[in-house]
């Protein structure tokens, strides 16, 4: 288990949103815990410094293409990113210095997996350059699958036998738990749980981790497969619980 850093661009900037609230309506604005004064092209200096790999930057809408490839260029080949991505520029942005893309809407099609498309895209960048977002939120005792921002369900389930297929076109799963994302009031236990008992290849959780006491149940539910990351809690994002060196100190390999 290890940490991993993120860069969330809105409009350009570097922010902590609450992803529940992202929405794409005319004259409304997601809920927003963080905005920085500094670069995204500081972020990625600095967790290129402490060598910090398999991090990833999200363009969350439009307006972030410059601010992401000034990312990319402080940290070539050491984050992925996501937003936006499809076949017509995921091998654009591994040019530009992604070593990986992150890809969720654009392998769905009336709310399920095109596994053609799937299939096209990993041909196309092959599959150590794929990594699936499958952030969801929770539906009675399920977690369903979420695209567009967040802000559209799918049909799909978070299941051991739909990772197991999936696992076949990615090298690595992220998995923001949507519900608690940037609202720093703790894990969603049962998501982590689940994930936990399944290992067939990287599965980095996000969503709501505001303590070491966080991050301690995810290794403990988790069984020690899962990565983590932490956004409004870090002090770099303007948070009071968690402070980016322990982070590193701690976290930054596996031998936790």
């Amino acid at each position: 288990m290890r940490f991993r850093p993120c860069i969330d661009l809105h409009q350009g900037i570097v922010k902590q949103i609450i992803g529940s609230t992202l929405t794409d309506k005319p004259g409304e604005s997601p809920l927003t815990n963080f905005e920085s004064q500094k670069s995204s092209q500081w972020f990625a200096r600095r967790y290129h410094r402490d060598n910090l790999t398999g991090g990833h930057i999200i363009q969350l809408g439009p307006g972030n293409k410059e601010a992401a490839c000034q990312a990319l260029a402080a940290w070539p080949g050491g984050m992925q990113l996501g937003g936006g991505v499809n076949i017509t520029n995921a091998k654009q942005w591994l040019d530009a210095g992604a070593g990986a893309v992150i890809i969720t809407s654009w392998v769905f099609h009336n709310g399920v997996i095109d596994y053609d498309r799937l299939k096209q895209i990993t041909r196309a960048i092959g599959k150590k350059h794929l990594v699936l977002d499958l952030s969801c939120r929770r539906r009675a005792d399920e977690y369903i699958i979420i695209t567009d921002r967040w802000q559209t369900f799918s049909r799909e389930v978070i299941a051991p036998g739909l990772l197991d297929k999936l696992s076949l076109f990615c090298d690595e799963f992220l998995i923001h738990a949507a519900d608690v994302e940037g609202k720093c009031q703790g894990i969603e236990t049962d998501l982590v749980k689940l994930l936990g008992q399944w290992s067939l290849i990287p599965i980095t959780y996000a969503g709501g981790i505001c303590s070491l006491e966080d991050i301690r149940l995810i290794k403990k539910l988790g069984a020690g497969h899962l990565d983590f990351t932490v956004g409004s809690a870090l002090d770099i994002f303007g948070g009071t619980k968690l402070t980016y060196q322990e982070m590193v100190n701690k976290f930054s390999t596996r031998k936790y």
